[in-house]
């Protein structure tokens, strides 16, 4: 395995100086990459019915396009061009026929949604994932690190076909598109890979985990933090390293990492690189190089972006979109500034408005930040609280008391007079709530000035409410949302808000400081 180790080290080592190249002026990039998509798409259904060839001799394609082109949300989009697309119609948004369907997860009680995943977005990719795998090669490791084995810790590979297309989670798609000098390294088995039952899964993984050689993981936080520890606690270890000492490289993605943070220093005692990584049914966004402190966009890769400010002119206090008119390219986007993210892409979606928010950090280097969704902020009078706000402030007090929060939620509520954040949390330590009270609201206050505000005036209380976090996996098995690719949600309205209080009044062990 030494061998193969070293001849993989110096055939990356290879590869990257290859596929590396100058970010500096994404917009170039990005104004080809919209040039080629139009031109691809142009005999398309939706090219001619928005005149994608009239786009094409514009002296500014970008203006043109943004001028005759509308904003999609998914409804829309499957009313209007996908539902063909499902149904098996060829070159209704793409050139030929979709027969691949990624289910999305989602954080709300909304039905999967069916996305369109091309050849051409397939490659996309794939080419994406061996870039930021290409970027390991940096790392001062022997080339014995290179034979180790790499962990996807996904939803079921097990795909369902209907009619002429097969539809499942992204990873099922992609299972049979791993490169074939990858395969061999990639655990677990396909067997394994294809239980739905999350449980199962987990089950057969621990069983299989001392056989193997592990040295880079790649999954959401919390299922991999379940998964570790279910694997010590199984056969009596001091670590994870006790089985898996080759780990060097945590890749992860879905969720902020911060309020994960302390709890994963503890696990792998700080001898693991963190990763982030921003891949979605829609597509590979970005991803974060070895040596890197963030996210970088991927500006080349058959996905032209669009950026419109998340504001009250742009988006109404439930986070629908009210004006797309303000939206930007990469060229125009300021660093610092809050923007829901558009996307159009390889796999005939176009100016489709993901419902992530994101925050330029260095936009020399088209650096961001993951900063929330568009419908998961609290405005209740005004505070605008986001889920940055709020993950920010959180992570800031558990340092400060020294606990690991492993999942959180805020809700709405009214008080006499005025209105309440209700904040639900579990930890493995005990803490004063009143004291972390105290703290997570000066917090809060520090990182937003409207909420600071507000807390003078309408916005009465903040309510802590510390469970189990159990508790939290609870509800998402009722929900359907348990494993794999789903994220707890870190906002709650309407309804999904009303069954979480309901779910939680049938339990006894929630401890709450108001």
């Amino acid at each position: 395995m030494a061998v193969i180790g070293s001849l993989i080290k110096s055939t990356s080592k290879y590869a990257a100086k290859v596929v590396e190249k100058p970010v500096v002026k994404g917009h170039e990039y990005q104004e080809k990459q919209l040039k080629k998509l139009l031109v691809k798409a142009k005999k398309t259904n939706f090219g001619k019915d928005f005149n994608f060839n009239q786009i094409l001799k514009s002296d500014d394609i970008i203006k043109a396009f943004q001028a005759e082109v509308p904003v999609f949300d998914y409804n829309l989009m499957f009313q209007q061009y996908w539902h063909k697309t499902l149904s098996g119609v060829e070159n209704v948004s793409w050139p030929g026929k979709i027969k691949n369907f990624a289910l999305t997860s989602g954080t709300t009680g909304s039905a999967s949604k069916k996305i369109p995943v091309s050849d051409k977005m397939i490659s996309s990719i794939k080419k994406a994932g061996i870039k930021q795998f290409l970027s390991f090669s940096k790392i001062d490791v022997p080339a014995e690190f290179y034979a180790c084995d790499i962990l996807f810790l996904g939803g079921s590979t097990a795909l369902t076909t209907i009619n002429s297309h097969v539809e499942g989670d992204l990873s099922g798609i992609m299972t049979g598109k791993v490169p074939q000098w990858l395969a061999p390294f990639s655990k677990p088995n396909r067997r394994v890979r294809a239980l739905r039952n999350w449980e199962e899964k987990i089950e057969a993984i621990v069983a299989e985990a001392p056989s193997w050689n592990i040295g880079i993981v790649c999954g959401v936080p919390a299922w991999i933090q379940m998964m570790i520890e279910r694997i010590v606690d199984h056969y009596g270890l001091n670590s994870i390293f006790d089985v898996w000492p080759n780990l060097k490289i945590y890749v992860h993605g879905g969720v902020n990492f911060e309020p994960y943070m302390l709890k994963f220093n503890e696990i792998f005692k700080q001898q693991v690189i963190y990763l982030d990584s921003y891949l979605t049914s829609e597509g590979f966004f970005a991803y974060q190089p070895l040596n890197s402190d963030g996210l970088e966009l991927i500006v080349n890769n058959g996905v032209f972006f669009e950026f419109i400010p998340f504001n009250i002119e742009n988006f109404d206090e439930e986070g629908e979109l009210r004006s797309y008119k303000n939206a930007v390219s990469l060229k125009d986007a300021v660093a610092g500034i809050d923007y829901g993210i558009v996307v159009s892409t390889n796999a005939g979606t176009w100016r489709y408005l993901l419902g992530d928010t994101i925050k330029f950090t260095d936009k020399e280097r088209n650096k961001i930040k993951i900063t929330g969704r568009t419908k998961h902020f609290l405005s209740l009078c005004g505070e605008h609280l986001s889920v940055d706000n709020m993950t920010e402030a959180l992570t800031k007090v558990c340092i400060e008391f020294n606990i690991d929060v492993r999942e959180f939620v805020v809700i709405g509520g009214d008080v006499e007079g005025g209105f309440k954040h209700e904040w639900f949390f579990s930890s493995d330590k005990l803490v004063d709530l009143a004291a972390m009270k105290l703290r997570l609201d000066a917090a809060l206050k520090t990182f937003n000035a409207d909420y600071a505000l507000e807390r003078q005036y309408a916005l009465k209380d903040i309510e802590l409410n510390m469970i189990p976090t159990t508790y939290f996996y609870e509800f998402m098995k009722i929900k359907g949302k348990y494993g794999a690719q789903h994220k707890f949600p870190r906002v709650m309205k309407g309804q999904y808000a009303e069954d979480w209080k309901c779910f939680l009044l049938d339990k006894l062990e929630v401890k709450t400081f108001a």
